[in-house]
């Protein structure tokens, strides 16, 4: 496993908001849902998005836009201009002056816009995530990440075109799957151009040392780890292992691992109803006490405490939104919820 496997592992979409917008100039939506990360595929036409404070991006048939939230912003067919749609929290959809227009864009299975026949059509897919692990990989990247469909190959985007409309037995399942897929090489070519919004682990990964440490510790959290025991697996010396990881990712190996270690038991703590024993034996404590000392250290309250306070207003943000028939972007919260227990993130990188 590797950090971005982690992420996907467990924030991943499962009856996540999903939905084929049809458009027809002129349009704006104005996106104040706060989710914390959003895909959107251009299967046709153009676009512009405008974050807040930032400059706007024009979007082309295949480019995919990765945005991160929670701040709003706006998809329009020009940036000129007003939004006429707002997009709430809950994917609830109204007017600028709050009426619902739910009904009235609906245009059939998983796709809701003003006009059947719209010239622009967009593939919008929505990840509600709040776990620790979720938070590292969300902090790496910009506010706004496009994709031009010539730098990249992706060839997801025409199955899910084709998928998105589809009311079949087990239907979900397959845009949960192929949504993941976009989102995966999407991030994939987005960390593989240069540039300073590449997080440092991912980086590492790539190296032939440092990289076989990091896998170590994803795969094998709970092992015993020593910077001796990490440098075998590396095929290194102790000292070389120490200074190349410092070098590469900008902490100690160590200290990388606890973040890690941190980071999983606060999402067990909130998504699932394990015992803190055997949380803290997940995360490679060997007793609770050493455990409770070390995230108080790291959170400032202890583990029970923790999820205590933290666990109902987790609870609401992971809640994922599904679209299935005729819902638009009004859907109904499910009651599943995403299984955030897989996945894994240090705390303070």
């Amino acid at each position: 496993m590797d950090e971005l496997a982690d992420f996907l592992d467990g924030p991943r979409a499962r009856g996540a908001f999903l939905l084929r917008s049809i458009m027809d100039p002129p349009w704006s939506l104005r996106i104040q849902d706060e989710a914390p990360l959003t895909v959107v595929a251009m299967a046709q036409g153009e676009a512009w998005v405008l974050p807040d404070g930032g400059e706007p991006r024009t979007l082309g048939a295949g480019d995919v836009a990765i945005i991160r939230g929670p701040s709003p912003y706006t998809v329009a067919d020009d940036p000129t201009t007003p939004p006429n749609v707002v997009i709430h929290p809950g994917q609830r959809c109204t007017t600028v002056d709050g009426a619902s227009l739910h009904e009235a864009m609906e245009l059939g299975v998983r796709s809701w816009g003003n006009s059947a026949t719209g010239s622009v059509i967009m593939l919008i897919g929505t990840y509600q995530t709040d776990g620790e692990i979720s938070r590292r990989l969300l902090s790496a990247l910009p506010a706004l990440t496009i994709l031009a469909s010539g730098t990249w190959d992706c060839p997801v985007i025409p199955l899910l075109c084709e998928e998105i409309v589809k009311d079949e037995l087990g239907q979900q399942v397959v845009l949960d799957r192929l949504l993941d897929l976009l989102l995966v090489a999407a991030l994939r070519a987005a960390f593989s151009r240069p540039g300073p919004h590449v997080p440092a682990w991912y980086r590492a990964h790539g190296d032939r040392v440092v990289g076989r440490a990091l896998r170590a510790m994803h795969n094998d959290p709970a092992r015993e780890w020593t910077v001796s025991s990490l440098a075998a697996v590396a095929g290194v010396s102790r000292a070389g292992l120490a200074r190349r990881f410092h070098q590469l990712v900008g902490e100690p190996p160590l200290t990388y691992l606890t973040t890690w270690r941190m980071a999983l038991a606060a999402d067990l703590l909130l998504e699932s109803d394990a015992t803190v024993g055997s949380i803290a034996e997940r995360a490679g404590y060997s007793s609770p006490f050493t455990f409770s000392t070390a995230f108080k250290r790291t959170y400032g309250v202890s583990p029970r405490e923790y999820r205590r306070t933290r666990a109902p207003a987790s609870t609401a943000v992971a809640t994922p939104r599904r679209l299935s028939g005729t819902q638009g972007p009004e859907a109904h919260v499910t009651t599943r919820r995403l299984a955030l227990a897989g996945a894994r993130r240090p705390a303070d990188q």
